[in-house]
């Protein structure tokens, strides 16, 4: 019977102690994972949307926008895409952003459309992270032939 006894005593331990060890991995790796997501890369930009206002058709306009590092480590903007091909963005890169270095994205708008105009640029980073800045305005449409001869201007020359 004392044999039986020092045998469930034994199991006993080793399955407290087995599960003991399980639960403080468990309870480190979730820290760990915590403590890597509140460390993920950061990114400010100097504005997320840029109101160009009314433009005139056919007269394209450019916006720079400034990315800057706000993390602990330096990193590179993966890639710049545009929501349509009506907006073409440029960026460095190969750049390495250094924390508290800044990058400019410039994105261009051809303003080849008549109307109200909202189109979204994704800044991907760090190849998985990313941030949306968007680009707005309204394209007024110019007139299809040039304004008339001014005769009235002769008459100003005559008088002279």
């Amino acid at each position: 019977m004392l044999k039986m006894k020092k045998i469930v005593l034994i199991i006993t331990w080793s399955i407290l102690t087995y599960y003991s060890n399980a639960q403080n991995k468990l309870e480190k790796g979730i820290a760990k994972n915590d403590a890597a997501s509140n460390t993920l890369p950061s990114m400010s930009i100097s504005e997320e949307t840029f109101d160009f206002g009314k433009i005139p058709q056919g007269k394209p306009v450019l916006h720079t926008f400034k990315v800057t590092n706000s993390a602990s480590v330096p990193y590179k903007l993966t890639n710049v895409q545009a929501s349509c091909g009506c907006t073409t963005p440029e960026w460095e890169k190969d750049k390495l952003m250094n924390p508290g270095e800044s990058s400019n994205i410039k994105v261009g708008y051809n303003a080849a459309a008549e109307g109200n105009f909202t189109k979204n640029i994704t800044i991907t980073y760090c190849d998985t992270l990313s941030k949306v800045i968007t680009i707005k305005g309204e394209v007024w449409k110019t007139p299809a032939a040039s304004a008339p001869a001014n005769t009235a201007t002769q008459e100003l020359k005559d008088k002279k």
